[in-house]
């Protein structure tokens, strides 16, 4: 059983196919720019080259093609885009043109002149993957299944804080569920209100197998549980530090018992490692996390966790985890299945066993025992 899994962050999007017949870590991956840095790229060769832009396609992550567009349109260069991939950078259309940025239909944008850029928008190329897997001799036939994680803010109403929205719609998702699967769906089960993990669903309509989506920040702490010391069922701070957000959860025999979510540019070490201590004792406010800025705290279960001296008393992954080095915390980097960078495909594919039911046992077999599978040249 194969099953393609993509986790798609700000920095990088981190690939793992999945193959039943194989050991985990046999599993063949790719780690290469996000989509987002490709835009990035391309607009910053286009500022170089003073061309004028068009942004079409899809909505996508922002950050990094954001600030490139902002930079192309100081530097004195036009900028157009279609409604959709303007949302890419805020889902106000009025705040983009605030940008300098203007938005163009889709049939104006075909009668845009010949030196115009037109940069395609969108967070999954499933062809880009298959042809790059294909160039060592790995195709993509008979997938039971495509597992997808981004960040989603979800679309708030006007004058609703973004942060607030986002935090309201992980509050939710804990009260029907605080399995951390309770943030992934089948594509015909994404919420309306998930934006880009729609667009996802849109650019994978050419492909052939069930799909995935689930939120990239849970995403990485659900597949840092597959580290060799995290102990699974026992009481645990987890915490993922990511390029732009982190988002860490207490987790106990029956799911999340509390969480936190901030923007890691807010903080420091001590900063981080207060608030997860914070989480531990179940004294941490939903109202102090949003005044520092942050999107939140939600805890269901106050029951203190005790932190162990002289153990380790938190599980962290991302790629800001060096936030914690040296704390008093004594962090586990975790490295699941021995990759920090697939955590997420990891979550994603425990995720996908839930949501999937089907698909659950060779998935869990493969989870559970690092023995099971076989080496590549074993396979017929």
């Amino acid at each position: 059983m194969l099953i393609l899994t993509l986790d798609i962050g700000t920095g990088t999007q981190d690939i793992y196919l999945y193959d039943s017949r194989l050991h985990m870590e046999n599993g063949f991956k790719l780690v290469v720019p996000a989509p987002t840095m490709i835009v990035h790229r391309r607009l910053k060769e286009a500022t170089r080259r003073g061309e004028p832009v068009l942004l079409a396609g899809l909505t996508m992550g922002g950050g990094p093609s954001a600030w490139a567009a902002d930079e192309h349109l100081r530097a004195g260069y036009p900028v157009y885009a279609t409604p959709d991939a303007a949302r890419s950078f805020n889902d106000d259309l009025d705040a983009i043109r605030e940008m300098g940025i203007t938005v163009v239909s889709e049939d104006e944008a075909a009668n845009l002149p010949d030196d115009v850029v037109r940069l395609e928008m969108r967070d999954f190329d499933f062809g880009a993957v298959a042809n790059a897997l294909a160039q060592f001799g790995i195709r993509l036939d008979g997938l039971a299944a495509v597992a997808v994680a981004v960040f989603d803010h979800g679309a708030a109403p006007p004058g609703v804080s973004d942060r607030l929205f986002r935090f309201d719609y992980i509050r939710q998702r804990l009260q029907a569920s605080r399995r951390l699967s309770t943030f992934a769906f089948r594509a015909e089960e994404v919420p309306d209100i998930m934006t880009r993990m729609k667009a996802v669903v849109a650019a994978a309509g050419n492909v052939d197998a069930p799909l995935v989506l689930m939120d990239s920040a849970p995403a990485g702490v659900l597949g840092a549980t597959f580290d060799a010391a995290a102990r699974p069922g026992e009481r645990r701070l987890y915490a993922n530090v990511g390029n732009l957000h982190t988002l860490a959860f207490r987790l106990g025999p029956d799911g999340a018992e509390g969480t936190f979510e901030h923007h890691t540019g807010m903080l420091d070490g001590p900063k981080l490692e207060g608030l997860l201590r914070e989480l531990a004792a179940g004294t941490l406010q939903h109202e102090r996390v949003y005044a520092d800025h942050g999107h939140g705290a939600y805890i269901p279960d106050p029951t203190p966790l005790p932190l162990p001296e002289g153990e380790s008393a938190v599980v962290v992954t991302g790629p800001r985890r060096a936030l914690l080095a040296g704390s008093a915390l004594r962090p586990t980097f975790a490295t699941p299945f021995g990759d920090m960078m697939l955590a997420g495909c990891f979550g994603l594919l425990a995720a996908t066993a839930d949501v999937i039911p089907e698909l659950a046992g060779p998935i869990r077999r493969s989870l559970s025992d690092t023995g099971h599978g076989r080496p590549p040249w074993e396979l017929p």
